[in-house]
């Protein structure tokens, strides 16, 4: 029973090898692919007149309002161009508060009255769609018989075409509100927050003498993934219904020689991978990077920068696409966070900075960064901000998949901290003393090897162990979930320097109105900033024990699980920055708050019943079936006159673990009944004793496994499922 997955994986292998090549075909050159089922400038210069197109790219690039004769237009051409590509459907593609993504599809096809149909596509087709909005989380907003929401066309993402065997649709980007204009998504307080961050920015770069006039967050998200035979796949129970592994014994190889990262990708991963970027190449998603990671069996992607809010629609295509081509190559994709305990779990490095309208990054130092003002206040805002907001930011990537994965030794702990690096950190001190000097930069790299070429060094070493760590001229937020959207992240993370930059600018405002130069204010404020929010500054290692004690005398905050941290969302000073900058209304806060503890709540008693299931049906009779072999092998040989110690004692220790998995198995079950209290009680005690009870079960279970012989075990093993590519 237990060898019949293996089986079918090691035979999946072989037919792999003798037809490659069969599945994709030649793939087409990328530069041709790049944009070719995109709605992209190319084909609005093509398609629109010179109005609409002017009017549609102030809208995109500025922000500005469109008006709706030009929305007819874009409608029309857009019609014109999906029928051509063979669409018969469009689609208004949104992204609800459940963490993936929604649509409704709807027929270009109208009747005309005479028993034929003609396609239509208008304007107000295009800017508003009405999904039901009563079955999609609401935090209370909503109730059910208040069905009614509406999706809006976000002009700043480009539509693309989303090709199917037997046809194409139209996908049109939008955001989801209530009928009361609360936002029911991701995008709509994304969309709010990148305002709000450009208003500050904007005030901030006049006093410096800018011309710009706007201000976008833009950033890569870099995307950790596993992918293990299909076979495997569907015959673990706990992998597709809750995306990790709810038993596994460790292996007696995991990750410890070191040998997966940047190896060479196993060729019918590669094939994969090759396709999954063609189909993100022809949506016009930029990735850039695929490469083996730490895990046996896991990898990465990643784009380059966007605007965070074409970045966020790109990254929610990536896993959507990577779930959908990897069974054409015999795979199955996991993007938990932590779907084998033991190795390493999956993260996504999300890479922030700020640019203005006329190109210019706002977080690049430069070559003489101690001369550049305007970098240095951009910088100590950030610093101001995740100081000042590490709860916000803690809150927002909480899930119960990221606490398996936070503070291990792959990924940052809960403690919010930045890294800096030796350069800016040094800066930074001189500038607190009032004492400047260049700063110091990295010069040459000699390998010591005459043949090989003489290589620039940088100023400062990289910080793996950092949850926010300056990586030359970003941000890089290395906390975030593989499986979650980028988008709340982003918004708080862009709340927080909101705020940071409005009380920069408004006390620069305040100097320069009482007759101080702006350069001279800037560097009056600069060394306070600094003074007060420098104990979130720390380059060391964030694994160690003696940070923990370090980060409690700074003051730090230490929220080391989801039901710790949610409820920083809701914190009166959060509310009131959210409110100041109109991104999210108290009430939209105390919904998601609620959302994510509901979210939390159903994971943990999803799992916890698998975990009962698998337990009584899946180990449990392969334990008795083994106990059984065992005690007649015992009887056996007590009959013959040769009594087995070891036969024994292996029949007590059987007896033992299967009574320790059976009664784990009813007491998890026994706490499953509980349901009182608010969601937030409930996730209290779904922490403190639903989860110590799984993972005695787990300790019970995976015993077992490492006993019971390979042929009755009902489960494909990790050592199976990581190594077998």
């Amino acid at each position: 029973m237990g060898s019949a997955p293996l089986r079918d994986a090691i035979q999946g292998i072989i037919d792999w090898g003798e037809t490659v090549g069969r599945v994709g075909g030649q793939l087409p050159k990328a530069t041709d692919a790049f944009g070719s089922l995109t709605f992209n400038d190319d084909v609005q210069k093509a398609r629109l007149s010179k109005q609409a197109y002017a009017a549609l790219q102030k809208t995109a690039v500025n922000g500005e309002p469109l008006d709706g004769s030009v929305a007819d237009q874009v409608a029309t051409a857009l019609k014109d161009w999906a029928l051509e590509h063979g669409a018969t459907h469009y689609t208004h593609w949104f992204q609800p508060l459940t963490g993936i993504t929604a649509e409704k599809h709807d027929s270009f096809l109208s009747p005309n009255g005479g028993g034929k149909a003609v396609a239509e596509f208008r304007g107000k087709e295009l800017v508003k769609g009405e999904p039901d909005a009563s079955s999609f989380p609401s935090g209370g907003m909503r109730s059910t018989f208040e069905a009614r929401g509406y999706t809006a066309w976000d002009p700043t993402s480009p539509p693309w075409l989303l090709v199917n065997p037997n046809g194409s649709t139209l996908v049109i980007p939008t955001a989801f509100v209530s009928w009361t204009g609360e936002a029911l998504d991701k995008k709509t307080p994304l969309l709010r927050s990148q305002e709000a961050l450009s208003v500050q920015a904007l005030r901030i770069l006049k006093l410096f003498g800018s011309s710009a006039r706007r201000v976008i967050t833009t950033c890569g998200p870099e995307q950790e993934y596993f992918l293990i035979d299909r076979h495997f796949f569907f015959n673990r129970p706990d992998l597709i219904n809750a995306g990790r592994t709810l038993f596994g014994a460790k292996p007696p190889k995991g990750q410890e020689m070191e040998d997966q990262y940047f190896g060479s990708i196993p060729e019918r991963v590669l094939a994969c991978m090759m396709d999954v970027e063609l189909e993100l190449y022809k949506c016009g998603v930029p990735v850039k990077t695929r490469h083996n990671e730490v895990a046996p069996s896991q990898y990465e992607i990643a784009p380059v920068f966007e605007n965070a809010n074409v970045a966020t629609d790109h990254q929610m295509m990536v896993m959507e696409t990577l779930k959908r081509i990897a069974p054409k190559y015999g795979l199955a994709c996991l993007l938990h966070e932590k779907p084998f305990a033991g190795v390493n779990g999956s993260g996504k490095h999300l890479n922030w900075s700020m640019s203005d309208n006329l190109g210019n990054n706002l977080l690049n130092p430069g070559d003489t960064p101690h001369d550049n003002l305007q970098f240095l206040i951009f910088s100590a805002a950030v610093l101001k901000a995740v100081d000042t907001w590490q709860g916000l930011l803690r809150a927002s990537i909480a899930s119960a998949g990221n606490d398996h994965r936070l503070g291990a030794n792959e990924a940052p702990p809960a403690i919010i901290s930045i890294f800096l690096g030796s350069v800016l950190t040094d800066l930074f001190d001189q500038i607190e003393r009032g004492k400047i000097s260049p700063a110091k930069k990295g010069g040459e790299l000699d390998t010591g090897v005459s043949v090989l070429p003489k290589l620039p060094r940088d100023a400062g070493d990289r910080n793996r162990t950092s949850p926010f760590a300056f990586t030359g001229n970003k941000f890089e937020f290395r906390a975030v979930s593989s499986g979650q959207s980028i988008a709340m992240p982003n918004i708080c993370l862009n709340v927080a320097v909101t705020d940071a930059l409005d009380t920069i600018a408004t006390e620069l405002e305040k100097a320069v109105a009482g007759g101080k130069k702006a350069e001279e204010a800037a560097w009056a404020l600069l060394p306070k900033v600094i003074k007060q929010h420098k104990r979130i500054i720390f380059n060391g290692n964030n694994y160690a024990d003696e940070w923990q004690k370090d980060a409690k005398k700074r003051g730090l905050l230490n929220l080391r699980n989801t039901v710790d941290a949610l409820p920083e969302l809701v914190k009166p000073a959060v509310i009131k920055a959210f409110e100041t900058q109109k991104v999210l209304n108290a009430r939209e806060l105390h919904a998601r708050e609620e959302i994510n503890f509901e979210a939390y709540n159903k994971t943990i008693n999803v799992e916890a019943q698998l975990m009962v299931l698998m337990a009584n049906r899946y180990i449990l009779p392969a334990a008795l079936q083994y106990q059984k072999q065992v005690g007649e092998a015992v009887a056996a040989s007590k009959a013959a006159g040769a009594v087995s110690k070891q036969g024994k004692a292996l029949a007590g220790t059987m007896a033992k673990l299967i009574d320790k998995l059976k009664s784990q198995a009813d007491a998890l079950a026994k706490a499953l009944e509980h349901s009182d209290g608010s969601v937030e009680k409930h996730a209290k005690y779904f922490r403190d004793k639903v989860i110590p009870i799984m993972d005695t079960l787990r300790d019970a279970g995976d015993a077992l496994e490492l006993t019971i012989p390979h042929e009755l075990w009902p489960l494909p093993t990790y050592r199976e499922m990581l190594f077998i590519k």
